[in-house]
C-alpha cells in the first residue's frame, strides 16, 4: 500500500491540544515546515510503493521530516525518538496536528525507510533544500551555476585495523558462530590467542619487531587451525556450509593477506567494504571509509554557502576521473547548466564531458584564466570549511550505517542536514529583520 497523505484538517479534539495553539508560529522550524514542498517529496518517495493490499506504511512527511531533523541537529536514531516525543516543534515539522505523548513509529522504521529509499530518491531531499533556498531568496538561481568541487573521506565506524587485531577478531567470530550453531571445536584458542594479541601490542610498542612478528605468526596459526577444524566438521551439511560461507571467506582473506599487499584488502570483518584512503594529511595519513565528492556554491550567498551535490565513490577512484559522473548528476539535481567548475590540483587530467573541458579550472592554472576567474580561484578553498561542518555537525565524520548503501545514504543526508541548518539560520535572520523593522530595534544575530 501507499503511505497516507498527511494534511491539516483543522479539527478540534477535547482531550488533545492542537500544536498550532501551543507553539510559537514564528519559530524557524514552523516556517521551514510550511515552506517545504511536501507534495513533491510524496511523489518522489511514493514511487517505491505499490497498490497491493497490506499494512499501510508511515506517512512520507513523517519519515522525511525525521531524516531531515536527524542530520540537521546531529542526532542518533535513539536520541531523535526521545527528542520527538518531547519537542512539539519537531512534531509540527513532521506533520502532526495534535501533540503526541508517545511515539507513533518505531526506531527501526527509520532504518527500513532509508534502505528502501536508497541514494537516488534521498537526493530529492537535497533537491528540495535548494528549492526552498531559492523560494526564500537565501540563494539566487544564477548562483547555482558556479560551483567548487572537492573530495573527502567519510570514515566508517571501525577500529583502526592491524593484522594482529584482524586475525584475533576473525578467530573470535568463528568460534562464537560455531558455539551458536552447536559445532564442537577441538580448541577455541581463547586464552592463548588473547595473550598473543597483548604480547604483540607490547612488543610493537617497544619496537621489538622480531618478537612482535613471532606473535603475529602464532595468531595466524590459531586462525588457520580454527578454519580447518570448522571446515572438517561442517563438510556435507549444506545448511551449516551456507551459514559459515561468508565468514569463512573473510577469515581466509584476513589470514592470507600481507602487510604491503596490492589490491583490495579486508580492514574490518563487520564492514568489509571499508577502503584505506590516503589524502596526504599529516595528522591522519590513512583513513578507513569511502571517498565522497562534495560540490558547493562558489559565492557566499545571502543564506550562506550551500551544498549542491554529494556522492559516495566506492573503489577510491582518482579525483579527476569522477567528473564524468558528478557533472551530469549535479546538473540533474540543480536543474540548470553548470557554467564554471573550480577544483584543486588533484583533478589534473580530468575526464569531464567534452562540452565542459573549458569550464573546469584548477588551482595554479595559467592558460585560459581571466582576471575574474583568477579571483574566483582564490575562493576554491572555501569548500574546506563546508566539509569540516559536514563532518563535525552533520554525521559525516563517522558513518554508522551499514554496507555501501549506508555510505551513499549518509553522505547525501549529511548534505541535506547542512543545507536545512543554513535555511533555519536564514529564516531566523529574516524574522529578526522583520521585527526590527516593525519595532525599530536592532536585530539580534541568532547564530
Amino acid at each position: 500500500m501507499r503511505p497516507p497523505e498527511r494534511r491539516e484538517t483543522g479539527e478540534q479534539d477535547l482531550f488533545r491540544s492542537r500544536l498550532d495553539q501551543i507553539i510559537d508560529l514564528k519559530h524557524p522550524l514552523v516556517a521551514l515546515g510550511r515552506t517545504v514542498d511536501w507534495e513533491f517529496l510524496e511523489r518522489e518517495f511514493g514511487a517505491v510503493y505499490t497498490d497491493d493490499p497490506g499494512r499501510p506504511p508511515l506517512p512520507t512527511r513523517l519519515m522525511a521530516g525525521l531524516a531531515i531533523l536527524k542530520h540537521t541537529y546531529d542526532l542518533s536514531d535513539e536520541v531523535l525518538c526521545e527528542r520527538w516525543v518531547e519537542n512539539p516543534y519537531y512534531q509540527f515539522f513532521c506533520g502532526e496536528e495534535f501533540f503526541q505523548h508517545r511515539l507513533v513509529f518505531d526506531r527501526s522504521s527509520l532504518t527500513r525507510w532509508r534502505n528502501r529509499m536508497g541514494e537516488e530518491r534521498l537526493q530529492a531531499l537535497l533537491q528540495e533544500s535548494l528549492s526552498v533556498a531559492t523560494r526564500t531568496k537565501a540563494i539566487k538561481p544564477s548562483e547555482l551555476s558556479r560551483v567548487i568541487v572537492d573530495t573527502t573521506v567519510q570514515p566508517k565506524n571501525v577500529t583502526f585495523p592491524t593484522d594482529a587485531k584482524l586475525l584475533n577478531r576473525a578467530r573470535e567470530k568463528l568460534v562464537r558462530l560455531a558455539q551458536r550453531h552447536g559445532v564442537g571445536l577441538r580448541q577455541s584458542y581463547a586464552r592463548v590467542g588473547k595473550f598473543a594479541l597483548i604480547q604483540h601490542q607490547r612488543y610493537a610498542h617497544a619496537k621489538q619487531f622480531k618478537r612482535a612478528n613471532r606473535m603475529l605468526r602464532k595468531l595466524r596459526t590459531y586462525l588457520g587451525r580454527v578454519i580447518r577444524d570448522i571446515g572438517r566438521r561442517i563438510e556435507g551439511d549444506s545448511g551449516l556450509e551456507g551459514t559459515f560461507a561468508q565468514l569463512l571467506l573473510l577469515a581466509r582473506r584476513v589470514r592470507e593477506q600481507q602487510q604491503r599487499q596490492r589490491g583490495p584488502k579486508v580492514y574490518s570483518l563487520h564492514a568489509p567494504e571499508v577502503e584505506c584512503i590516503g589524502k596526504g594529511k599529516a595528522h591522519r595519513p590513512y583513513e578507513f571509509g569511502v571517498k565522497v565528492s562534495v560540490a558547493t556554491t562558489l559565492k557566499h550567498c545571502k543564506g550562506g554557502q550551500f551544498v549542491t551535490h554529494v556522492k559516495a565513490l566506492p573503489g577510491n577512484p582518482y579525483d579527476g576521473h569522477t567528473l564524468a559522473t558528478v557533472i551530469p548528476d549535479m546538473e540533474a539535481l540543480v536543474g540548470s547548466t553548470i557554467a564554471r567548475i573550480l577544483a584543486d590540483k588533484g583533478y589534473r587530467g580530468h575526464n569531464a564531458p567534452p562540452d565542459y573541458k573549458l569550464r573546469v579550472f584548477l588551482s595554479g592554472q595559467k592558460r585560459g584564466v581571466t582576471p575574474q576567474i583568477k579571483r574566483e580561484l582564490r575562493r576554491r578553498s572555501a569548500v574546506e570549511p563546508i566539509i569540516g561542518h559536514l563532518k563535525a555537525e552533520h554525521r559525516m565524520g563517522r558513518n554508522y550505517l551499514w554496507f555501501r548503501r549506508g555510505d551513499a545514504a549518509n553522505a547525501v543526508l549529511a548534505a541535506v542536514g547542512y543545507n536545512f541548518r543554513r535555511l533555519i539560520r536564514w529564516l531566523s535572520l529574516v524574522l529578526c529583520r522583520i521585527l526590527s523593522t516593525l519595532f525599530g530595534e536592532t536585530a539580534i544575530n541568532p547564530a
